[in-house]
């Protein structure tokens, strides 16, 4: 969308706007175009060729801190204002849209309901949360708009990735397990004797399966799943044992199931993912993430206090 504007400024548009008040704001290019979801170049070239169309300099790049000019102060005044009045348009537009947030199971907690809540707050559009047995197809498909996703599955090329924070793993078992590779009594398991156990994976979206030990040192034994439903009942059943991150023990109340703490494992990433070819608006992609960040920063200083 072009602003309005005198015939020499008339291919000011939108992007331009948000890319010179994303600078002011952070007072840095890098931190700019990370929050922008572009790169450092093209983010320069943004705004060089809105000080062109406008013929004047707004930003001093003589130092190696970011200064805006006086005539750049006075312009930020009036950008942010048309970009706040635009997106309150677009807001007002949008509220009976949704952007569809995939899971496979469990959303991490308080992650989710803080995101949610600023972001809704923030744009006006809410979430729908789809459950999906495979999130990554579900992206592929287009029938959700951003992936949440534990692990370290690859994606495709084109899709983009943040890194949220890490889960730590802990170990299921049935309660009556005789089945799994170690005893029955066991108060808890450690990663590196895995080659003695039968391990339940979930292979459409489990986070521990034979590719989490690269080197061959992983269970020699292994009963596969198709969902998480299929993985749950699977465990209670005593076929061998599960590894989940530990918002698990939190949240599932199985009467045949029984944590262990699991010593010696890596972490489990959390991503989101979205596929920036896929049309959703990017600027709902940019509020949700800017949410999801904040989120995420917020719990991993709650559980370290």
């Amino acid at each position: 969308m072009t602003a309005p504007g005198p015939a020499g400024a008339s291919g000011i548009e939108l992007r331009h706007l948000r890319a010179f008040a994303a600078v002011a704001r952070h007072r840095s290019f890098t931190r700019a175009a990370e929050e922008l979801l572009i790169t450092q170049p093209a983010l320069s070239r943004t705004v060089a060729q809105l000080e062109k169309a406008l013929g004047v300099r707004l930003v001093d790049r003589s130092s190696r801190t970011v200064h805006l000019t006086d005539t750049g102060r006075e312009f930020l005044l009036h950008a942010e204002r048309t970009l706040s009045a635009f997106d309150a348009a677009v807001a007002a537009a949008r509220r009976e849209s949704a952007l569809r947030l995939g899971f496979s199971w469990l959303l991490p907690d308080p992650w989710a309901q803080r995101t949610i809540a600023r972001f809704e707050r923030d744009t006006g559009t809410r979430v729908e949360l789809v459950r999906c047995d495979d999130p990554c197809a579900a992206l592929d498909r287009r029938s959700i708009d951003v992936a949440l996703l534990r692990g370290t599955r690859p994606v495709e090329p084109r899709v983009r990735i943040l890194h949220l924070h890490d889960e730590t793993r802990v170990a299921v078992r049935a309660r009556d397990d005789l089945s799994s590779g170690t005893s029955a009594s066991a108060d808890r398991l450690d990663w590196r004797d895995a080659r003695d156990w039968t391990l339940v994976v979930n292979t459409a979206s489990g986070t521990t399966g034979p590719w989490s030990w690269p080197h061959g040192g992983g269970p020699r034994q292994f009963v596969e799943t198709a969902n998480f439903d299929e993985w749950l009942e699977s465990v209670a059943a005593g076929r061998g044992i599960g590894i989940v991150p530990t918002a698990a023990e939190r949240r599932i109340h199985h009467p045949s199931l029984r944590f262990l703490p699991l010593t010696g494992a890596p972490p489990i990433p959390v991503r989101l993912a979205w596929d920036p070819t896929a049309g959703t608006p990017s600027s709902l992609i940019r509020h949700f993430l800017a949410a999801a960040r904040e989120a995420a920063t917020t719990c991993m200083h709650t559980q370290e206090a």
